[in-house]
């Protein structure tokens, strides 16, 4: 009996295979023809009278009205914001929704919905047609698309492109301990590292910063050239890289350490 629960649950998580395989085709099919695009990041806390909200909202308007689609995470808060900014300018306003136990609430200011079981999956759409990112005070899912771009960046899976923080109150305290901690102290990033991102109060330097990368612009900083098949992109937008699956590791017998 317990042999066939499970090969049921084996049986199933195979299947579902076919279900993250729809919401990346859904995904493709989507956003493949939508104008370049900027996603914003934010709290879904931030209530509708924030300054936060109204600086965010200003943003999306900004950019909407230079022909920039606004891709966020559909929901409350930083989210409708930036939504709202683009739809009441007549642009294009994308929201890519995840279904969570709570919080998660889509925003009624989307030209383009999608709908997203896995977060790996929307993860993915985030960020692979967009040319920009702009971060504004949210949580641990704002900190994490930050650190995971500034990885890919860092690592040179794809090329730099600008990472706008806005808001010095908020974070100013994270780059200095980056500075302080990762860098000088403990050396595990570089100090050219921090020059992915940049931390601004004002609206129109991190609009005329992105628009000018898109224009033709390079990122924040120059990273190195990645040429030959190493450089080319996958579907999930970035970079091949030099695969590992030729490489010959050492052997060494269980008793001996690798070295």
């Amino acid at each position: 009996m317990q042999q066939s629960t499970r090969a049921t649950e084996m049986g199933g998580e195979a299947w579902r295979v076919f279900k993250i395989m729809s919401e990346f085709v859904g995904g493709f099919d989507l956003l493949r023809d939508i104008p370049e695009a900027v996603t914003i990041f934010g709290s879904a806390r931030t209530p509708t009278d924030h300054p936060d909200y109204q600086a965010a909202r200003r943003c999306a308007e900004l950019f909407a009205k230079r022909g920039r689609a606004i891709i966020t995470g559909g929901g409350p808060g930083i989210m409708a914001a930036a939504n709202q900014g683009a739809y009441e300018a007549g642009g294009c306003s994308i929201g890519l929704n995840i279904s969570l136990p709570m919080e998660q609430e889509p925003n009624p200011y989307q030209t383009h919905a999608l709908h997203f079981d896995y977060f790996f999956a929307r993860k993915v759409m985030l960020v692979k047609y967009s040319r920009a990112l702009v971060l504004f005070p949210g949580g641990f899912g704002t900190l994490d698309e930050c650190f995971e771009s500034l990885t890919l960046m860092q690592t040179l899976k794809m090329p730099a492109y600008p990472v706008m923080c806005y808001g010095t109150e908020f974070w100013s305290p994270l780059i200095d301990w980056m500075r302080g901690t990762l860098s000088e102290r403990f050396k595990t990033i570089s100090p050219g590292d921090l020059d992915l991102l940049r931390v601004s109060d004002d609206i129109d330097e991190i609009v005329d910063v992105v628009d000018s990368h898109i224009k033709g612009g390079t990122g924040l900083c120059e990273l190195p050239e990645v040429k030959g098949p190493a450089g080319e992109v996958t579907a999930e937008g970035t970079r091949v890289g030099v695969s590992t699956r030729n490489t010959t590791f050492a052997k060494h017998s269980p008793d001996e350490p690798a070295i």
